[in-house]
């Protein structure tokens, strides 16, 4: 494990897949290495006791000290000797060295210790690397193995892997979804917390998407399956992980470069160590070698090259349960750097689906009249704005009817007959052509306006030398998602310096939604390359920025960013694909606890590193002056080693309030 673990050597080819599933000998190795290190310990602790008080000869001594090495150590030799033939020393061949030396002045208990003890940091590494995948792992579990599939008529349990893209599934209450798809029949509240990472129930009706791997609530329900087994989100997400944890962060990158450097620089001091100063008449020959020895084991790097991966599997493990997927290492240390962030309004800041705000009159008697006759015209459109009032219409509980003579006047509106009137809906630009616009209806158009709303004109539509007539005015604006404000607050706290929304809207709507929400900056009117170089100009202020968009519409954009992060991406394969960082659901304040998360996770791989190093460099000055014995140093080595690993996975913790 330790430094080969990470240099990829056959012992790593030939335990793990590069997708991160185990060969299916792995267990039985493990066991095998988790026994014989046992019965290593066994026979140093043996030792230690006999040793201690004179119970054997030095014959018996040396005899259960070699037993031990080799039990502990089996595994350390052949890495050794690769390490030689490759002329690149390891920490392997530094252990192999040490036992040897130690071995060679009778210090046979020491080593024997040195060889169990880093038998058990090596273990500690191991088991801390299956930890942290065990976690990703445990998300293959969610999704059942079987499913309840209905074929002619009858429902029969079959192998997820042989349902049909098509073929209808039954649930029942409490089960575990076990594929994509569309509820066709029941109503329940279903837990996407492994997916989305939400913590309430989501309510589902016909229609709705559900995920394999989230729970079905007390309803029963039948699901048209829309994904096969291999495609789901779930898969999805534990491939993506998997090639995340693969990738090399670029502080990984260093000490993996340190290590490569570090490793044969120390085999040489220690050799001028022993041989120096006994040449210049300085000691004797065997405390200059015991010294070699304990300087070759302080040397180990095992605590310094465990940091940074197992602080980064851990972390993206931690996005990954929270509903957050982190495309790789490298974009854990970008967002946890991140000082200036770009997001586009529509979807992302706001809900994405325009709402009547409200029905003012002008000369109708009841809204339910303006809304009538705006509802018969707009049924015949698809316009967003069109279905926004029908829709309401509907939520009124106004029954309207279907106009006749529709006619279309493109960017204005339409016009229509109602029961043998003529009408007609449109903007600001319409009421003008038509000649409707008074004084006063300006000044409540423009007070609309203001708040970032779309108008709907609703009137007489003038006719034969009659003048038309404004009945009442609609008010269409984009709802504001419900913590916006906060979540641009909290992404303030966790150290982001800006945050600018891009919008293809009019400046006025992009400058009103800001103020709402406390966005330091609003550019309004861009068209994708204008977002583009809104962002570059970002990037050139603040250095490290990110993206927050669909992954679709906005790709350019999170192209052009440091890091560019998608949101809602559950089920959205392109926004999975395009994005660095994939939110699973429409959730605004997961970026700034990614951020949080991220930084901690920083911390915690850096202050691991500065550790390490830091111990290493006091352990060298008692080595050098006489002060540590080869005892201190491999526990030293072994503690630090666990402390690094305990620190890492304090990440895979709950989250905490």
């Amino acid at each position: 494990m330790s430094h080969d673990h990470h240099d990829h050597d056959d012992h790593d080819h030939d335990d793990h897949d590069h997708d991160g599933c185990s060969h299916s000998h792995e267990p039985a190795r493990l066991k095998i290495e988790t026994a014989s290190l046992a019965l290593s310990g066994l026979l140093t602790g043996i030792v230690v006791v006999g040793h201690g008080r004179d119970a054997w000869s030095g014959a018996v001594t040396a005899a259960l000290a070699l037993a031990a090495m080799l039990a502990g150590g089996w595994f350390l030799l052949p890495k050794a000797w690769r390490a030689i033939l490759s002329f690149r020393p390891d920490i392997n061949l530094l252990v192999v060295i040490a036992a040897i030396g130690a071995s060679a002045i009778g210090e046979w208990v020491e080593a024997a210790a040195v060889v169990f003890l880093f038998g058990v940091a090596e273990w500690l590494e191991g088991w801390a690397d299956r930890r942290a995948q065990r976690a990703t792992a445990a998300l293959l579990e969610l999704a059942p193995k079987v499913a309840t599939v209905r074929r002619e008529g009858a429902l029969v349990e079959v192998p997820v892997d042989q349902v049909q893209v098509g073929e209808v599934i039954a649930v029942k209450s409490g089960m575990a979804i076990p594929l994509d798809g569309a509820i066709t029949a029941g109503e329940s509240a279903v837990n996407q917390a492994p997916i989305t990472g939400e913590s309430v129930p989501v309510d589902k009706k016909p229609g709705d998407a559900v995920f394999a791997g989230t729970i079905n609530g007390e309803g029963s329900l039948e699901i048209r399956v829309s994904k096969a087994a291999g495609d789901t989100t779930l898969a999805r997400i534990i491939r993506l992980v998997a090639e995340a944890q693969e990738q090399k962060a670029p502080l990984q990158r260093f000490v993996d470069r340190f290590a490569r450097y570090y490793t044969p620089a120390v085999t040489v001091v220690a050799l001028l160590v022993f041989l120096v100063p006994p040449l210049l008449g300085g000691g004797e020959w065997s405390t200059w070698l015991y010294r070699a020895c304990v300087l070759l084991i302080i040397a180990c790097p095992c605590a310094l090259v465990i940091a940074t991966p197992v602080g980064i599997v851990a972390g993206l493990t931690a996005l990954a349960r929270r509903g957050v997927l982190v495309k790789g290492g490298a974009h854990l240390e970008t967002i946890a750097r991140l000082r200036g962030l770009a997001v586009d309004k529509t979807g992302t800041i706001t809900e994405g689906r325009p709402r009547v705000q409200s029905v003012e009159l002008v000369a109708a008697p009841s809204p339910a009249n303006v809304l009538r006759i705006a509802a018969a015209i707009d049924d015949h459109s698809a316009h967003p704005l069109a279905k926004a009032v029908v829709a309401y219409a509907r939520e009124q509980c106004v029954t309207f009817p279907r106009a006749e003579n529709y006619q279309n006047r493109s960017g204005r509106g339409a016009e229509g007959s109602v029961e043998g009137h003529a009408y007609f809906v449109g903007n600001h630009r319409c009421a003008h052509e038509l000649g409707v616009c008074s004084e006063d209806l300006e000044r409540r158009l423009a007070a609309i306006e203001a708040k970032g709303q779309s108008v709907v004109v609703v009137g007489h539509r003038p006719h034969g030398g009659c003048a038309g007539e404004v009945l009442g005015i609609i008010a269409i604006g984009d709802t504001i998602r419900a913590h916006a404000r906060e979540a641009v607050a909290a992404l303030h706290a966790a150290g982001v310096k800006q945050v600018v929304m891009l919008s293809g809207d009019n400046q006025r709507t992009a400058d009103f939604v800001a103020r709402e929400v406390g966005i330091d900056e609003a550019r309004g009117d861009l068209l994708p390359e204008d977002k583009v170089a809104a962002v570059k100009a970002l990037r050139e202020r603040h250095g490290l920025v990110g993206m927050v968009g669909d992954g679709v519409n906005d790709a350019p954009a999170m192209a052009a960013a440091s890091l560019g992060i998608a949101m809602g991406a559950a089920g959205t394969d392109a926004a999975i694909e395009t994005a660095d960082i994939a939110l699973m659901q429409d959730d605004l304040p997961k970026i700034a606890e990614t951020i949080r998360l991220g930084r901690r996770a920083l911390g915690i791989i850096r202050f691991n590193i500065a550790f390490a190093l830091a111990l290493k460099a006091v352990f060298l000055v008692l080595t050098l002056s006489g002060h540590a014995s080869l005892w201190w140093a491999i526990l030293a080595d072994t503690g630090a080693t666990l402390l690094v690993i305990a620190n890492a996975l304090r990440l895979l913790a709950p989250a905490r309030a």
